[in-house]
C-alpha cells in the first residue's frame, strides 16, 4: 500500500492555491481522502487585517471570507483528487453557493475548522457540502459549486463571444 501524508502544511497548500496573503484562507489539512472529503482549519488572529473595519468594537470574520476559506478547502481537495497541482494559468471559479446559514459568529482567536464532502462531479461542475465550526459548534454551512478553468479557457471563450456578436452595430 502507498504511504501518502494525508496532512498538508502552508508551504504545501501554496502549491496547490493561487492564493497569497491577505486571501489565502487555510492555513493547514488535516486530514483528506481523494474523490471524497477535506478537513482543513483557519487559524482567524487578532491582526487579521479585515479586523480593522469589521468592525473595530467587536471584531468578527465576514461571512463571505468564511465561504471563502471553505471554498479554498474545497479547491485543494479538487486538485488532490485530480492528483495534479495547478500550474499559474489555473484557477478555480465559483459557479454558485446555495443553501448558507451563519450560525455564530467567528473572532479572534478562534479556529474555524472546516469540512468538506464531494457531493458530485459532473460536465466540469464540482459539487461540494460545506460545513465549518469553532470548538464544536457549527459556524456557517453551504453547499458550493465551482469549476476549474484556465486563462486558455477564458481566452476561447472570449473569442467565441466576440465572433458571435456582428460588427458594424
Amino acid at each position: 500500500m502507498e504511504n501518502i501524508s494525508k496532512t498538508l502544511d502552508i508551504n504545501q497548500i501554496k502549491q496547490y492555491l493561487p492564493h497569497r496573503y491577505p486571501m489565502l484562507l487555510v492555513d493547514r489539512v488535516l486530514t483528506w481522502e481523494s474523490g471524497k472529503t477535506i478537513t482543513a482549519i483557519k487559524n482567524v488572529t487578532a491582526n487579521e487585517e479585515f479586523f480593522n473595519g469589521h468592525f473595530p468594537n467587536k471584531p468578527v470574520m465576514p461571512g463571505v471570507l468564511m465561504v471563502e476559506a471553505m471554498a479554498q478547502t474545497a479547491a485543494i481537495l479538487s486538485f488532490l483528487t485530480m492528483g495534479q497541482k495547478p500550474d499559474e494559468n489555473t484557477i478555480v471559479y465559483f459557479v454558485g453557493i446555495d443553501n448558507v446559514r451563519f450560525k455564530r459568529p467567528v473572532g479572534p482567536g478562534d479556529q474555524l475548522k472546516m469540512d468538506v464532502e464531494i457531493l458530485r462531479i459532473a460536465r466540469g461542475i464540482w459539487k461540494y457540502k460545506a460545513v465549518a465550526t469553532v470548538d464544536g459548534q457549527l459556524a456557517v454551512e453551504a453547499e458550493l459549486m465551482c469549476t476549474l478553468r484556465t486563462t486558455n479557457d477564458e481566452v476561447k471563450a472570449v473569442a467565441a463571444a466576440n465572433s458571435e456578436t456582428p460588427s458594424g452595430e
